[in-house]
């Protein structure tokens, strides 16, 4: 007893003492320890206490391992100490309020805008093959011209580039009201309002083909098209009044007014007073613009690929158009489209050098593809997705967007048109331009890349596979590794279930088991698992998926040796032999308390391959917060596995049809 509370009064002194400590918990192998200052906490310090078997510091928490039934008694020695404990939940609410207000503000900002990126990259997609099949360059190698095409093709393609941005105020409004915790099906009606076709449309008003309505003698009315922040605190304002309202209103009458009155006051509000703001906006953009583009010495380009996607955050961006047209009117070129794609491409470059940097499978999978979509042209996916949320990437984007727009302002690039950027913008400059323009955005993109990959990103998953310490190599420190091998799972619930195995005294020979995927999906390896204690093969060896649907297979005939009944997201399968499996869906799944899972086996129950075990909600996994990569794993320290191999290890995977491992166990 006394040598656990010198481990907890130790534990305590090498996060920063009592006054660092904002809140802790425990799970089944882990002490969970929020502090308010992440820089007074010694790592080697705890790493080096005893039955400690690493230390890590993971989504706003500092995370100590202490293995199954230990973290329990050193988490009552800790309370003794006088410091107050709290539940899982809390801690997790506590982390999102870690960071200052900026930090907290882009975060939110992040959560609002990453479930709309994978439409946008498709419609970048669409609007860079849009561009390269309609230049009049490609066209003539064909032997045809514009007016060749037909209207139809035309017609479709617009449908496929211009509807994610025309509904953009309600893709992003019905995502607000959805964080902020209002109704999102208001959100989506009052985003469709702000880009009623009854409304002037933002682009015909930009480019002069159509003007502003004038309400009331002097405000200025014109729809939201390709609008973001504009609709974001729109869905801001209206999830907080309408929440508001329904603890006023009566609720005979809930159904009928909230609703009612909270699109009344919120279109009124966005049209007369939103509206008008960002109209003036636009418009001392232009000016502004208009005024820097005639400054000398490549200041125009420092400046512009500055700022430009800076100005793209707000929102009223597409008054540029306006301005690209009156460049191409008055000087048949324009150098503004120059300027600004160095500012794309260095975004671009920024986020695939956090994508190619990143071991976070689920950032990986969101930064590649915003970053070609903002190579096509379309930089939203890459700023809101990747580099605002972590706010060091977007910066050396600027930067490297304002050393490319500089060079490109000095050589005097200039477009041939307008509306395609980074590599359709190419045919824009298929005259003595071209290798200059290619050289600006090679070196905007090159400046942003190695400066976001040097300073601008530091992938924390990474540094916490480094920072967990070597449990150590001593004969004890290992026998204590195996004795937790199924901490994760075995006492989630904080129950003592122990899984003994068949011992084994006399082995006669060595039996094969080929193990297939039990969930169909993406296959990863163990290492790229968003969870230290499994990427280090702490738990054991074997393989991971990020499931594509819901539900969890038997890889094998076998018996249920222990399901989660309570959390249900994790089950333990045996074999006659005492060979077992771990199947752990999802990290932190514990936390959701069986929100969205159902089991169709209990422990002790005999199973064949193939039969249905579990079925799960994949998308309130993700809404929750929380990975749905879900890592499958033979546990260390069980006698009978002679050996293990690990056939493949990426790749899609079909449930029950290839073998993804191979356990070589003994049989008597």
């Amino acid at each position: 007893m006394s040598e656990n509370r010198d481990i907890a009064k130790q534990v305590v002194e090498a996060v920063g003492g009592k006054d660092n400590i904002a809140s802790f918990a425990h799970c089944a192998t882990r002490l969970r320890i929020m502090v308010h200052d992440k820089d007074l906490i010694d790592q080697t310090r705890v790493e080096n206490i005893d039955k400690v078997k690493g230390a890590f510091f993971n989504s706003g928490q500092f995370q100590v391992i202490f293995g199954t039934g230990t973290v329990n008694r050193i988490f009552e020695e800790v309370e003794n100490l006088g410091i107050t404990g709290t539940t899982k939940e809390d801690i997790k609410s506590q982390s999102k309020k870690q960071g200052n207000v900026f930090q907290r503000s882009i975060r939110t900002f992040g959560d609002v805008f990453v479930p709309i990126i994978p439409v946008l990259v498709a419609t970048g997609l669409f609007m860079g093959l849009r561009g390269l099949l309609t230049q009049e360059q490609i066209l003539s190698v064909f032997g045809m011209t514009a007016a060749d095409i037909p209207a139809n093709f035309l017609l479709f393609t617009q449908v496929l580039t211009d509807t994610a941005f025309a509904f953009l105020p309600a893709l992003v409004a019905w995502s607000a009201f959805r964080v902020f915790g209002g109704s999102p099906i208001l959100g989506i009606v009052l985003g469709l309002m702000l880009v009623n076709p009854a409304l002037p449309n933002a682009y015909s008003v930009a480019n002069g083909s159509a003007e502003a309505l004038v309400m009331l003698g002097f405000i200025p009315v014109v729809g939201y098209q390709g609008s973001v922040l504009p609709a974001f605190f729109m869905g801001l304002l209206g999830a907080k009044f309408e929440k508001m309202l329904r603890k006023r209103v009566p609720e005979a009458l809930d159904l009928i007014l909230t609703p009612f009155i909270t699109l009344l006051v919120m279109i009124t509000l966005g049209l007369f007073v939103v509206g008008p703001i960002f109209h003036s906006l636009e418009e001392w953009v232009l000016h502004g613009t208009t005024f820097i583009l005639g400054l000398p010495f490549g200041i125009a380009g420092l400046v512009i690929g500055f700022f430009n996607q800076i100005i793209v955050v707000t929102g009223v961006h597409h008054i540029f158009n306006f301005l690209e047209i009156q460049l191409l009117e008055q000087f048949g070129s324009n150098p503004f489209n120059a300027l600004v794609t160095s500012a794309m491409a260095a975004q671009g470059a920024a986020c695939l050098a956090v994508g190619l940097k990143t071991k976070n499978v689920k950032l990986k999978s969101l930064a590649l593809p915003s970053s070609l979509s903002a190579f096509l042209g379309i930089t939203e996916p890459a700023i809101f997705g990747v580099n605002l949320r972590y706010m060091k990437p977007f910066v050396m984007g600027l930067i490297g967007g304002a050393v490319g727009g500089f060079l490109a302002s000095l050589s005097g690039l200039a477009a041939t048109g307008m509306a395609i950027t980074v590599i359709p913008g190419t045919l824009l400059y298929l005259n003595d331009q071209l290798p200059m323009y290619i050289l600006c955005n090679l070196i905007a993109m090159a400046i942003a890349f190695i400066l976001t990959w040097l300073f601008g990103y530091k992938d924390e998953a990474a540094a916490e596979l480094t920072a967990v310490s070597a449990a150590a190599n001593s004969p004890e420190q290992a026998g204590a590794q195996v004795e937790s091998s199924l901490a994760e799972v075995v006492t989630a619930e904080s129950s003592q279930v122990t899984v003994e195995p068949s011992l084994i005294t006399a082995p006669s020979s060595i039996d094969v088991l080929n193990i297939p995927s039990p969930i169909s999906g993406k296959l990863l390896a163990l290492e790229d698992v968003p969870d230290p204690a499994f990427a280090q093969k702490h738990m054991g060896d074997g393989f991971a998926v990020e499931p594509s649907e819901g539900k969890l297979f038997a890889p094998f005939d076998g018996e249920v040796a222990h399901i989660m009944n309570k959390s249900k997201h994790a089950i333990i399968l045996a074999r006659e032999s005492g060979m077992q499996l771990l199947i752990h869906i999802g990290i932190n799944t514990v936390s959701l308390k069986g929100e969205g899972f159902t089991t169709h086996v209990q422990t002790g129950d005999t199973v064949k391959a193939g039969q249905l075990l579990i079925e799960f909600d994949v998308g309130a996994i993700q809404q929750a917060g929380l990975s749905t990569v879900t890592p499958v794993i033979v546990p260390s320290g069980t006698e009978q596995v002679a050996g293990l191999t690990v056939k493949a290890s990426q790749g899609p995977v079909t449930a029950n049809k290839e073998v993804v491992m191979d356990v070589q166990f003994t049989t008597k």
